[in-house]
């Protein structure tokens, strides 16, 4: 009878998400779909549209303003993006991602005393990505001058009204970013006073940051009044960001902060147009970018999950929370030993890795019952027709006192937990830019990097990038991924496209480090399973592990290392399933914050229109028409 009840409450709970109204409402529009992590962001996409621009165009000009208003990145960061291509009908992946500099070693850093390299800084950098990948997007498929697109930016850079949350961000930050001076010069306008950064509304006005942008500009128009092609100047701006003038400020800016990128580092770097991953789920193909980023993981699990009656188990019920949390523990297992760069040595096995019969092997060892702490990575060699380079390890890792997934190299060190701080590096933010026309293109990017507090590069006015602590220093924890000159770190970005009966299905990004992919892959689910519309999907309550090496954040192992069986649920969540949860072996903590900010767009075929969602959790905007 008891069971019975349960499974009353847990049919009623499903139900009562399902019909329950959205606290935003969804968007709507037939011309065209702009949504990102700003409202005034989401304004510059609107813009570029109405002036005629494409999804590409407004794309660049909506990650243009986000890098410009600091929305926990910079123009120093990284950009992932795929694309869309009605005209070829295929999708594109873009490699944007900065690279580790000369004489940044595993040797190097572990003489500093580091375990994981460090979170902040000029030693935190990797190359600048999202300038290369910006013209390169705008140059091979959007439309306009770069001069337009980033007309928006220019004029937020010239000065805009600062909203509160990156205002506080800079204040609490203070202590830290008034050690590096160009930071100081840039972020605290009110030096010596009680409150030094801006305040909420202040015109904040960065004019480094406009030179920069300027510089870009009138080097494409001056490639123009010599008749280059358009996509010729945009590639002008680019040469002199990353081989001019800007260069070598850039260069000189973080080399005496103590930082190692050089001019040859920046002059030899190159944005990546690449193939992306996918695999097929239930007729709907899903697309990811490669194993530099864990995208590839929701694609792992969605083949894990296709093994299983998902709508039957019922939304959110402990069945299916469990069958969620035991198919990450899989595959996030997987993505912290297998992927890495694909441009260098060894070749990570994603043939195997993404096999569906590599991913039968792995459902079947779900347990049921409860919990399973000691998940590892698999062996997907074999789907490959190959034989695993790493047995032994995966053999030494086995063997650990502590089991497969709370494997520890020697070096560890003991530290306790702050909850607050270990959940803040889960979250780690970025912003995601969603882009839709009536003409076919769409875009998603997850561009991120340059975050507050954030280590200004000279007078350029770009913070750099901070993605070089999600290298490994360790071979033991990843052979993929341990650092080396010129070499990408394996990063947490990861936007979305799916496409289905030969049509863009749905483009959706999230924000929030580690968590990434597992908020997008309960978003999918929460449409395709469970009949969700795209607004809904994107404020439902989902779970967030914790059984997982963190890629951001902290320099001892400890602050790194997989917390078995912490989950974590909406407080909507009924009792009887937290309790269900618990009796599983689940440590079970609750909160609001469970679902993104997850931006999307949902395509109506039947109708001829975009549905835009976007999170409720957060400042993420967005305009249709």
């Amino acid at each position: 009878m008891k069971r019975f009840l349960f499974f009353i409450l847990a049919i009623h709970y499903s139900l009562l998400t399902f019909s329950q109204a959205t606290q935003k409402p969804p968007l709507h529009g037939k011309n065209w779909m702009a949504i990102t992590g700003k409202p005034l962001a989401a304004t510059a996409g609107a813009i570029t549209f109405q002036k005629g621009g494409n999804a590409v165009d407004a794309a660049c000009s909506m990650l243009a303003a986000t890098c410009t208003m600091w929305d926990v990145l910079s123009w120093g960061g990284e950009t992932q993006a795929l694309i869309y291509n009605p005209k070829t009908k295929k999708v594109i992946a873009i490699n944007a991602l900065g690279v580790a500099p000369t004489g940044a070693t595993a040797e190097y850093y572990k003489s500093k005393g580091y375990d994981f390299p460090p979170e902040y800084g000029p030693l935190a950098a990797v190359t600048p990505g999202t300038v290369g990948g910006l013209c390169l997007m705008l140059a091979n498929y959007g439309t306009m001058s770069l001069k337009d697109v980033l007309k928006p930016a220019m004029d937020l850079a010239a000065g805009y009204p600062i909203d509160a949350q990156t205002a506080n961000s800079m204040e609490r930050g203070k202590e830290r970013l008034k050690q590096w001076p160009y930071s100081k010069a840039v972020f605290f306008p009110h030096l010596g006073e009680k409150r030094e950064a801006p305040e909420a509304g202040e015109i904040f006005v960065q004019k480094d940051l406009l030179g920069t942008l300027t510089k870009m500009v009138e080097a494409e128009q001056n490639a123009l009044k010599q008749k280059k092609s358009r996509k010729d100047a945009i590639m002008a701006a680019y040469d002199r960001f990353y081989k001019g003038d800007i260069a070598k400020e850039f260069v000189r800016g973080c080399q005496e902060q103590g930082g190692l990128i050089t001019l040859q580092d920046l002059a030899k770097w190159k944005p990546i147009e690449e193939e992306p991953m996918h695999v097929n789920y239930k007729g709907i193909e899903v697309y990811k970018l490669q194993q530099w980023t864990q995208g590839p993981v929701l694609l792992q699990s969605l083949n894990i999950l296709e093994n299983f009656d998902l709508k039957a188990m019922g939304y959110n019920s402990s069945k299916y929370i469990h069958t969620i949390y035991q198919t990450m523990n899989l595959t996030f297992a997987d993505r912290d030993f297998y992927y890495g760069d694909p441009y260098f040595a060894p070749e990570e096995p994603m043939t195997g890795l993404l096999s569906k019969e590599y991913a039968k092997q792995r459902a079947a060892q779900i347990k049921w019952e409860m919990n399973d702490p000691n998940i590892g990575p698999g062996d997907p060699y074999p789907f490959e027709g190959k034989t695993n380079p790493y047995l032994d390890l995966l053999k030494q890792r086995a063997s650990s006192a502590e089991g497969n997934r709370n494997f520890l190299p020697s070096h560890d060190s003991t530290v306790s937990f702050n909850d607050q701080l270990y959940m803040e590096r889960m979250w780690m933010g970025t912003t995601s830019v969603e882009a839709a026309d009536k003409d076919g293109w769409v875009v998603s990017i997850t561009p991120s990097g340059g975050w507050l507090p954030a280590c200004i590069a000279g007078r350029t006015g770009i913070g750099m990038s901070q993605r070089f602590q999600s290298f490994v220093l360790d071979k033991n924890i990843n052979p993929f991924n341990v650092v080396e000159p010129g070499k990408r770190p394996r990063v947490t970005l990861t936007p979305t496209l799916a496409i289905k009966d030969g049509k863009p299905f749905m483009s959706f990004a999230v924000q929030g480090g580690d968590t990434q992919d597992q908020n997008l892959l309960q978003c999918f689910l929460n449409v395709v399973e469970f009949g969700m519309t795209i607004q809904q999907a994107c404020e439902a309550a989902n779970i967030n592990s914790n059984q997982l090496w963190l890629s951001l954040g902290g320099t001892k192992t400890d602050d790194r290392k997989p917390r078995a069986g912490e989950i974590l649920v909406n407080n909507a969540t009924p009792e009887t399933v937290r309790n269900e949860l618990k009796k599983m072996g689940y440590k079970v903590q609750t909160g609001n914050r469970t679902s993104g900010p997850i931006n999307a767009i949902y395509f109506d075929w039947k109708h001829g229109s975009f549905w835009g969602g976007s999170s409720n959790n957060g400042e993420d905007y967005g305009i249709g028409w």
